[in-house]
């Protein structure tokens, strides 16, 4: 009885066709349409579909679509076969693409800085606080598409498209449907898809647009009304969900749309001749990482309608014809650049981010990482662009939605065994005093107060214009004896530690220019006052003299003038668990003049500089190698700009230099030269294994000695474990020393600052 039913279902199948066959012009075959819906991830199914369809031959002459449907659908018509979508979207990260996370390598200094400081930024207008509209602004999936259709940049009318194509989109403040079948395609399919708090809405003509299937999530009425007189439809749309999957925000967001466009399928699908419906119910919207079954599954479905589809095929009376293949464009020439929307930016900042010149042939990775670095500033809500044909290459047409909000309120907490507990909350003014600048202010209370005020004027091509003012203070307990070693005081038996409180207050007026996002050089001119201090001394003499032990003895009390020169490489991909990249730090300090504290100040150089790489020779392992040196120029018995290594962390101040092996401020010298090598093993996502060692030499005049060259006086191993998490890295570490019998646990949690 089953299979009688299959043959009963079949014959009436084909019967149908072909009377629809006979309704249309005696002389031409019948027009086939294709209706594609939305569906997130699950839209994925669309191109195993399409892989039956064409093995069957049939050839498909309108083509219509939401959101994924559109997008899909948009790269068929485009002129790509099924089996270069399949691979197209099996090579994508659609995670990456979604989140839109710009690469760090986009970001300038100032931005790397930015954005490895703060766990947590919202907009800040009139003392309220708000939160974004999106999590993604879909940069990254615009730039695709750019890429992808280049080769129909020029078809302003979708009809013209070699299968004409159109999709819908919804016009968020007044909820009507919007039929796109103009413009500019990757406008117009991104517009389809921005589907509510995961994108950013977009703009076209004026109009605010988001996702079409909030309205008509499957847009088969036009596609008759374009000329189709046989409409296969493949329908991936969620179905309504239980309670017990309503788990997040955005399966209640698409419940919440599918109220209506479920109700519709029952009409919907009753127009359409063939409806097929994969079996991906499993799936939700969001399951790109599964696309592979995905499209197996969409395959499948597909598949028990090949007898139809046979038929279709052998009504055309059409020649199956391989489909063209498209060759990716990889390089193009830009000779204008029109910038739209630009009020609080200039054309040179703009300019100065896409670090590309006119008139000069590009790849089109040099187009996005221009692209990219603009979306790295934060400045622009969108950056959507058009690339159109001039005749002699292309114009490159930047249309731009600058954010609104320019102040920002920003947060961060960190502990480390330096500067102990600290809890960060900064304030960003964006455009504070002219156009292209941004200022700064960090207030950080914990056991140490202290503050980061940045000013940065960013002129992009042009020399750009900064002023830090930074106060840090901390206490550490030292031995006694680097102390009388390096500041004259008075040798005695009776101390062995001592407890020493450092503020340091440096202010700094510069000029940087920036060649790439990864590569800076300074110049600049730096104030800087320093107080080295001890309880510890008087606490002793009150014992026998009865001295106030709230008086401090002051080995260190001056301000420091000097001129100053940078030169920074990093493309790290991450600052603190790399996995490739290369880093370059160089920095020369002249010290030419002082109020002279210690009364021993000559004019005198500090130069310093770091080297490294990260490389990963195996799946989840990096391996990263640095190596640093510093040495002191002139004759000046100053000792306050001596390098003294030991400790773990980041941003310390001055010269102090982290080291493996020995406590914090263990290892003086004015000169030093430090090999640092780390297995990075991340055994499970966000959470990593690390082995760290380092060897030094740290002597006074040890390069005018070449002692620098010699076997390593000091050496350190460090066994530790790191993890990711939203406050920022956790890093905690057992290191320890041949040379010494204790080891230390250093703890670090959050970012430094």
């Amino acid at each position: 009885m089953q299979k009688k039913g299959i043959i009963i279902t079949i014959v009436f199948a084909m019967v149908g066709l072909w009377a629809t066959a006979q309704n249309t012009t005696e002389n031409r075959p019948p027009k086939i349409g294709l209706v594609l819906s939305g569906g997130g991830a699950k839209g994925l199914a669309h191109i195993g579909t399409l892989k039956v369809i064409e093995e069957a031959g049939i050839k498909i002459d309108y083509v219509g679509g939401t959101s994924m449907g559109a997008i899909v659908g948009a790269l068929y018509a485009s002129g790509y076969s099924a089996h270069q979508l399949d691979s197209i979207f099996r090579s994508t990260d659609f995670t990456d693409l979604i989140q839109d996370n710009v690469p760090r390598g986009a970001k300038t200094f100032y931005e790397k800085e930015d954005s490895e400081r703060y766990a947590l930024s919202l907009p800040f207008e009139n003392f309220k606080v708000s939160f974004p509209q999106a999590i993604s602004g879909g940069q990254n999936i615009y730039n695709l598409l750019v890429q992808l259709l280049f080769h129909v940049k020029d078809v302003q009318d979708f009809r013209k498209l070699p299968i004409p194509f159109l999709c819908v989109a919804t016009n968020v403040e007044t909820g009507e449907e919007i039929l796109l079948d103009k413009g500019y395609l990757p406008e117009a399919i991104v517009a389809s898809g921005t589907f509510p708090s995961l994108f950013e809405p977009a703009e076209i003509d004026g109009q605010v647009l988001i996702d079409g299937g909030v309205v008509n999530n499957y847009p088969i009425d036009h596609v008759r009304e374009m000329g189709a007189d046989i409409v296969i439809g493949v329908d991936v749309q969620h179905d309504l969900a239980t309670r017990e999957s309503l788990s997040s925000a955005t399966e209640i967001l698409l419940q919440i749309n599918n109220y209506r466009t479920v109700n519709d399928m029952k009409a919907k699908s009753k127009k359409t001749d063939i409806y097929i419906r994969p079996d991906i119910g499993e799936f939700s919207v969001i399951d790109f990482a599964k696309g592979s079954e995905i499209i197996k599954n969409g395959e499948k479905s597909a598949r028990a309608k090949i007898d139809q589809f046979n038929q279709i095929a052998q009504v055309q009376q059409n020649v199956p014809e391989q489909k063209k293949s498209i060759k990716l464009v990889d390089s193009l020439t830009i000779n204008r650049m029109i910038i739209e929307g630009n009020d609080r930016y200039t054309r040179g900042y703009i300019k100065g981010k896409l670090r590309f010149n006119l008139a000069e042939k590009i790849s089109f990775e040099d187009l996005k990482q221009g692209i990219n670095n603009l979306s790295a500033t934060g400045n622009f809500k969108a950056i959507r662009y058009n690339l159109v044909s001039n005749g002699l290459g292309t114009d490159l047409v930047l249309k731009l939605k600058e954010a609104p909000t320019k102040m920002f309120i920003k947060m961060s907490t960190h502990y480390d065994d330096l500067y102990k507990s600290a809890a960060l909350i900064n304030l960003t003014k964006k455009n504070f005093l002219m156009k292209d600048d941004v200022a700064s202010f960090d207030f950080i209370l914990g056991d140490h107060i202290r503050y980061n005020m940045q000013y940065y004027l960013d002129k992009g091509y042009y020399w750009s214009f900064g002023v830090n003012s930074k106060l840090t203070d901390f206490d550490a307990d030292i031995d006694f004896s680097l102390i009388q070693g390096n500041f004259n005081v008075p040798i005695d038996p009776n101390i062995q530690r001592i407890n020493v409180d450092v503020t340091d207050l440096t202010n700094q007026i510069y000029l940087q220019t920036v060649l790439k996002e990864e590569f800076a050089f300074v110049i600049g001119a730096e104030h800087k006052f320093l107080n080295y201090s001890t309880r510890t001394l008087n606490e002793i003499d009150t014992d026998t003299e009865s001295q106030s032990s709230n008086r401090r003895t002051n080995f260190e009390n001056s301000n420091y003038f000097s001129a100053y020169s940078q030169v920074k490489l990093d493309t790290y991909d991450d600052k603190y668990f790399p996995t490739k990249g290369l880093l370059f730090d160089g920095d020369f300090h002249f010290y030419a003049f002082s109020s002279d504290y210690t009364e021993n100040f000559s004019e005198f150089a500090v130069a310093k500089g770091k080297f490294g790489g990260v490389f990963s020779p195996a799946h989840n392992l990096s391996v990263k190698l640095e190596a640093d040196a510093g040495f002191k120029l002139g004759t000046s018995p100053v000792s306050s700009f001596d390098f003294i290594l030991g400790g773990f962390g980041n941003d310390f101040v001055n010269n102090f230099t982290p080291f493996f092996g020995y406590d914090f401020l263990s290892i003086p010298g004015n000169s030093y030269v430090k090999g640092f090598g780390r297995l990075d093993y991340r055994f499970a996502p966000k959470h990593h294994l690390l082995f760290s060692a380092n060897v030094a030499n740290v002597a006074d005049d040890l390069f005018r000695t070449g002692d620098w060259f010699e076997e390593p006086n000091y050496t350190g191993f460090g066994l530790g474990y790191g993890f990711e998490s939203f406050l920022g890295p956790i890093q905690l570490y057992y290191s320890w020393s041949p040379e010494i019998d204790d080891g230390n646990f250093f703890v670090s949690v959050g970012y430094w600052f």
